[in-house]
């Protein structure tokens, strides 16, 4: 099976278990595991932040930021299809009490003349006011599309204008990072906080940070636990996280490569492909073009040898590529996936 499904299909390198293999342990929870400690501190300096906090998945990274950014009864603005929106189950308004505000947006991205006017005026007794601004890079929903700087920062400056604290869920921060050419600190850090994945793109098993400023990140460890994050001898999974800041971050640039030949390959065989969208490791396939719903596509490609996923889109699938997917397998797919869908 070749698998496109998603980045977070990636397994372990040999040498990332031998890193695994021969961390050193301590009590993670009591903050006493030499291995856990040294990820926080080459997060923390990654994303450009005072200090980072190792937590087993970006939603808790996200859940907790909520938390500790905002206030029960105010609003969170966010664009429509973000992950905070779609796939985290209400998290915002069943942990924090925040009420999501959703936005529609253009290739994932917000325009910084939504903000103020999605900021509603001041009459405290009847509507909700705003409190955080929610950004996502790369935006899953939208392809994997990343934030130019400019747009960026004027989204995030339009946000403090009007009282928002700023969070980024950075689950792909580093394919953004690689596709713009710049550091992730660079993105980071114009955030209060920030959410990093280290379980997809990156390869490890599992985990990721949070980080912020120092006085946000030791309510962030308090939120780490009452989420039930705190762990012991983490540092068996942390230094899987320690080797793919060190090694899986350049290569990036590798899945992106293999992402856009196999989006041309598709379009020269006459698929329907955005291929302004493929930006970094994600291709979206429109085949309700072809007639076909997205679950029906699936199962032909599956039959085929070939796992894409469907997408918030009616008729929309995804590729995704990853350090696990091959040159061949992108030949693979280029030539499998057209005949599969032919005839539909």
């Amino acid at each position: 099976m070749i698998d496109l499904s998603s980045d977070t299909q990636t397994k372990p390198s040999a040498p990332m278990r031998r890193a695994m293999a021969e961390a050193e342990v301590g009590d993670e929870q009591r903050r006493d595991d030499p291995t856990v400690l040294e990820l926080e501190r080459r997060a923390a300096e990654f994303l450009g932040q005072e200090e980072a906090v190792y937590l087993p998945t970006a939603t808790m990274g996200n859940q907790i930021a909520l938390a500790i950014l905002g206030e029960r009864g105010t609003e969170v603005i966010v664009e429509e299809t973000a992950h905070i929106v779609i796939a985290e189950l209400g998290g915002a308004a069943y942990h924090s009490g925040l009420q999501t505000r959703p936005l529609p947006g253009h290739h994932g991205r917000l325009a910084p003349e939504q903000i103020p006017a999605a900021v509603h005026p001041s009459d405290s007794f009847h509507q909700p006011r705003a409190s955080i601004l929610a950004l996502e890079n790369t935006h899953n929903s939208a392809g994997g599309t990343v934030w130019p700087l400019d747009e960026l920062e004027a989204v995030v400056l339009a946000g403090r204008e009007v009282g928002l604290a700023a969070h980024l869920d950075g689950a792909r921060l580093a394919n953004a990072a690689v596709a713009l050419g710049v550091p992730a600190a660079v993105i980071a850090g114009r955030f209060d906080t920030v959410a990093l994945c280290l379980s997809k793109g990156l390869g490890a098993p599992l985990g990721a940070v949070i980080a912020g400023s120092e006085q946000l990140m030791r309510r962030a460890r308090v939120g780490k636990h009452r989420f039930g994050g705190a762990m012991r001898q983490a540092g068996i999974v942390a230094a899987a996280g320690l080797y793919a800041l060190e090694h899986n971050v350049a290569r990036l640039a590798d899945d992106h490569a293999r992402a856009r030949r196999l989006a041309e390959g598709w379009a020269t065989a006459g698929l329907s492909v955005d291929l302004e969208r493929v930006e970094t490791n994600f291709v979206q396939l429109d085949v309700g073009a072809l007639g076909l719903e997205s679950h029906r596509a699936v199962e032909r490609l599956e039959v085929a040898g070939v796992a894409l996923t469907t997408t918030v889109w009616p008729g929309v699938l995804r590729a995704v590529t990853h350090l696990d997917v091959t040159d061949a397998d992108i030949d693979g797919a280029i030539a499998l996936v057209p005949e599969a869908l032919a005839g539909a």
